[in-house]
């Protein structure tokens, strides 16, 4: 095992000084560590990638990495399903599955997450036809509090906690996905007005397979992007790599980053930038591999915060959003990400028991604290009003007298911690806030 101090998010919203960091090369060793903290009364705290903007991985006392369990496990080739060390990296995924012919159902827009990591947070795509990544499921191996290997298979009743289990319930080792056939998305990105986009997503979201837009705050400016679902042996076509690199390296990340730097700087351009980017947006039409559509790079960084709300309150919620940020007089450089999701049957994800809009706001990580705060919080009086579920790995301030009264499972899942946790080896101060206990 090795043994490291400090550890920060990627956002830099979240930070701890652990009292030991464990990387375990083997489930046994894992087990062993688990065990022995639950015997000693100290806390264990699994973190994946850092991927998180709330602080659902920080570690009071000893934090696990899953670098040492990774990798490729075994493939049904029959059932279509693979099962995976739970420290692999979702863009490690698609080179393990394309030998096997194999994908993975849906993806969100980035790929740094570990798989345990971003299923345990409720990490989602876009398209009414589709789960979140957790949906896809269909079996785990975990250390439980007591540091016992507990193996579920996909008709385990524990298996809708599990899957979505907030690191509450033990630690993952591995995970068994339900993958499709390979597949190709023809990916059409085009300019609209945010008033045509915010009118149309209702139906645009039902006609298509895969379907999200992004509004820059201050304009009416928007961009859609609609995913369709194609053979494999689909032509891959498009932008050459030349035009990609400088659409989505130069301008959405390098000339992207100057510009909020400059307005966290001088607030008072954000609306003057923003207008000249909106108007600057372009069409393109490209057609690859499922995860290179799906994923897009992210390295200007940034906090963010989303909810779920009932689908058919997405239009509402933005025009009370757009209504609140010119009112407030907020100054947002980063654009506002909406998209929607199947309902599923898991306890607590933010889809659990309703077809769910998503609804992402952003602060350039070098924008001004105080106004940022203040920023997110008239944004969740505007979400929590709609009954919305905040997502598990961004920022927020729900308690469990909120979320109890949002997910209809709310209760099934604290038993279930109650059997697999019940000295609270996995807890930590955001899970006794969210959790209650």
């Amino acid at each position: 095992m090795k043994t490291e101090t400090t550890w920060t998010n990627w956002g830099g919203t979240a930070s701890c000084a652990p009292s030991q960091r464990l990387v375990p090369g083997s489930v046994d060793e894992l087990a062993a560590a688990v065990g022995a903290a639950a015997e000693r009364g100290e806390t264990v705290k699994p973190a994946g990638a850092g991927h998180s903007f709330s602080e659902i991985a920080v570690a009071p006392q000893i934090q696990l990495g899953l670098s040492g369990l990774r990798g490729l496990r075994n493939v049904d080739a029959a059932r279509s399903r693979v099962t995976l060390g739970a420290g692999t990296h979702l863009y490690e995924i698609p080179a393990l599955l394309e030998p096997h012919g194999l994908a993975m159902a849906n993806l969100g827009d980035v790929d740094r997450q570990t798989i345990a990591g971003a299923t345990s947070t409720g990490t989602h795509g876009t398209g009414l036809g589709f789960g979140g990544i957790a949906t896809q499921i269909v079996g785990a191996v975990l250390v439980d509090g007591r540091g016992q290997v507990r193996d579920l298979g996909e008709d385990h009743p524990d298996l809708p906690a599990v899957a979505l289990g907030l690191g509450a319930l033990g630690v993952l080792t591995e995970i068994t996905l339900q993958c499709v056939d390979a597949f190709n998305l023809r990916a059409v990105e085009e300019p609209a007005s945010a008033d045509e986009a915010i009118d149309t997503f209702l139906p645009r979201v039902r006609e298509h397979d895969h379907y999200e837009f992004y509004w820059f705050p201050h304009t009416n400016c928007a961009l859609t992007k609609t995913n369709t679902r194609l053979p494999a042996h689909s032509p891959v076509g498009g932008p050459g790599r030349l035009r990609r690199y400088i659409d989505d390296e130069l301008l959405s990340n390098g000339l992207y980053r100057v510009l909020c730097e400059v307005s966290a700087r001088a607030p008072r351009i954000v609306p003057t930038v923003n207008q000249v980017s909106g108007r600057a947006l372009s069409a393109r039409t490209y057609t690859d591999r499922s995860d290179k559509v799906f994923v897009s790079a992210r390295s200007v960084r940034f906090r963010e915060m989303e909810y779920a709300v009932p689908l058919e309150a997405v239009p509402e919620v933005l025009r009370e959003l757009r209504a609140m940020i010119n009112r407030r007089r907020h100054k947002v450089s980063f654009p506002v990400e909406v998209r929607a999701a199947a309902a599923d049957e898991l306890m607590v994800s933010t889809a659990s028991g309703r077809t769910s809009g998503y609804i992402a706001v952003h602060r350039y990580h070098h924008d001004d604290p105080a106004a940022s705060k203040v920023y997110f919080q008239d944004v969740e009086d505007i979400m929590t009003a709609h009954e919305g579920r905040p997502h598990w790995g961004k920022m927020h301030t729900r308690d469990a007298e909120y979320l109890s009264a949002v997910y209809p499972r709310f209760g099934d899942f604290l038993a279930v911690r109650d059997r697999y946790d019940p000295d609270r080896t996995f807890a930590n101060p955001y899970l006794q806030q969210v959790l209650g206990r």
